[in-house]
């Protein structure tokens, strides 16, 4: 199993989160991102530079992607197109995507966007706190429990 990033997006707070993580139990860590980032020294991670543009990220993740690997993303439309090809989706909040979850998060997505094209302010998402940030490494950790390697002691 491997863990893939859509890093453009994602907080750093969720990729230190996720550097330790694959440190301590030796799962392959890849962000895919369109702009540089710096990487902590591992052979466990890796960055991938994509050209810019609209998805561009996404399809090489998509591209890259194995069965049952783990991609950390917001983007819905990712997240479904990881489920249907055999993988995982993990928000940043520690919300797992599922096959019973995401046709109801596309629905609302979906309805969002023509709410704002429609020209009324839905606002965004509230910024990451303290509790998201627990919430997401608890819910790494049950995931590579169950799915991944063994966690290995610190």
């Amino acid at each position: 199993m491997k863990i893939w990033v859509d890093a453009d997006a994602c907080p750093a707070v969720i990729k230190e989160i996720l550097f330790r993580a694959a440190k301590r139990t030796g799962l392959a860590l890849t962000l895919v991102a369109n702009h540089p980032m710096r990487i902590p020294t591992s052979p466990f991670i890796k960055f991938l530079q994509v050209t810019e543009g609209v998805d561009v990220a996404d399809k090489e993740i998509i591209k890259r992607l194995c069965l049952g690997d783990l991609v950390i993303t917001a983007d819905i439309p990712l997240a479904a197109q990881v489920i249907e090809k055999g993988g995982h989706a993990l928000d940043p909040r520690g919300d797992l995507y599922t096959a019973d979850n995401i046709r109801e998060r596309l629905t609302m997505r979906d309805f969002m966007d023509s709410l704002r094209a429609s020209g009324i302010d839905t606002g965004g998402p509230s910024a990451l706190n303290q509790s998201d940030r627990q919430a997401f490494a608890n819910r790494l950790d049950q995931f590579l429990t169950k799915y991944g390697r063994k966690v290995r002691s610190h």
